[in-house]
């Protein structure tokens, strides 16, 4: 083995895991299965929508009702995904809902169909490492805390099944001595390691002190010195004989989450979209001038209502009789606007803004959320 630069802006000692190896390609569907943990890691990157709360996604979708996971069967779908990482908070809070949901998704999807789990060693007992062997999980990653040992002997719980066994942790600036005296510790006892780069949140912010971490640079959440002690981690990795991986948060976003939104696009977007080369979308858009983008918009949606959808379908009637096709003018009732081809609305612009409408040209990522890149009134 040796220190290599990946195609993905990252670094490894040997192949990737498989989890890692279909994330890459953005085939891995992100299954957060709770915001409920007890490890309070002071670099936890939890949004606020999530930390401490018992909800669960698929990647942007909320999963309404866990009995009738609809939204994640076709937020798997929409992806193309070949896998799902389990992740939290820390999911064996709620072990059982895991278990059920890795044997629903390899019903739905085949026993192919890889899934790996994330979790701190606090909750990790014999007993939870049984369910979740007994209901299929391909890959486990444990997140020992790297400031107290007693717990690193529970590694040796999960040694005992046939998956794939890894660490995962981020590279934390101060902490380089403290990172070895793990990789010590689990040489030998693990099929490989996962070094993130450390990042900032706006979460941290609000319930943990980071400390004097700073951005490496104004293009990135990465924290500044997380990487070259990382390299340094994978030669001492190596030595050791750990294959081991350093994920960069350029990768996370440039490759991970960019292949993931173009399989998105595919699937998701009406013909008349356009695609960038980024994998967002690009719309025309005609909103009711009560419900426009702009100042508390995320909140207003959350209020709108099916007397704004009624709204909705009259304006859709108004436009037809502009001499717009049905298939050109499409209701989007998440968001509560009219959708049509970006050219159609340049050139009606003067007639929709007659008729009291807001049309305008929107670029957007292709996922549950639909968050705006761009916004063009016109």
């Amino acid at each position: 083995m040796a220190v290599s630069k990946t195609k993905f802006h990252s670094w490894c000692t040997g192949k990737l895991s498989e989890g890692c190896a279909l994330c890459v390609k953005g085939r891995k569907l992100v299954l957060f299965i709770t915001g409920l943990c007890g490890q309070r890691c002071f670099y936890c990157p939890v949004s606020e929508q999530k930390y401490g709360k018992d909800v669960v996604f698929a990647n942007e979708w909320r999963v309404v009702d866990a009995n009738n996971p609809v939204e994640l069967f076709e937020e798997a779908e929409l992806t193309d995904a070949k896998g799902a990482g389990i992740t939290g908070g820390d999911p064996l809070v709620k072990v059982d809902r895991c278990c059920a949901y890795i044997r629903i998704l390899k019903e739905r999807f085949g026993k192919e169909f890889h899934i790996h789990l994330y979790t701190p060693l606090k909750l990790v007992t014999e007993e939870r490492l049984q369910k979740l062997y007994d209901a299929g999980l391909d890959e486990l990653r444990l997140h020992p805390n790297l400031d107290d040992r007693t717990l690193w002997e529970r590694i040796e719980l999960a040694r005992k099944y046939d998956w794939d066994l890894g660490i995962e942790i981020p590279v934390v600036p101060g902490y380089e001595e403290k990172t070895k005296a793990l990789i010590d510790f689990i040489a030998g006892r693990v099929d490989f390691l996962n070094l993130n780069e450390l990042e900032l949140s706006d979460t941290q912010t609000a319930h943990y002190n980071m400390g004097n971490f700073v951005q490496k640079n104004k293009l990135s959440y990465g924290v500044k010195g997380s990487e070259k002690i990382a390299l340094k981690l994978l030669k001492y990795a190596e030595a050791k004989g750990i294959r081991a991986h350093y994920c960069t948060a350029k990768l996370k976003d440039a490759v991970q989450m960019t292949n993931r939104i173009k399989l998105r696009a595919k699937r998701a977007s009406l013909p008349f979209d356009i695609h960038t080369s980024d994998g967002l979308l690009q719309r025309g858009c005609v909103y009711l001038p009560e419900l426009k983008p702009g100042v508390g918009y995320r909140e207003h949606l959350k209020k709108a209502d099916n007397k704004l959808l009624s709204k909705l379908e009259n304006a859709r009637e108004k436009v037809m009789a502009l001499g717009v096709s049905g298939d050109k003018v499409v209701v989007d009732n998440k968001k509560f606007r009219l959708l049509m081809p970006p050219e159609l609305v340049k050139k009606l612009r003067a007639q929709l803004k007659s008729l009291g409408f807001v049309p305008a040209i929107v670029e957007e990522y292709p996922t549950a959320d639909a968050i705006e890149t761009d916004i063009e009134f016109i």
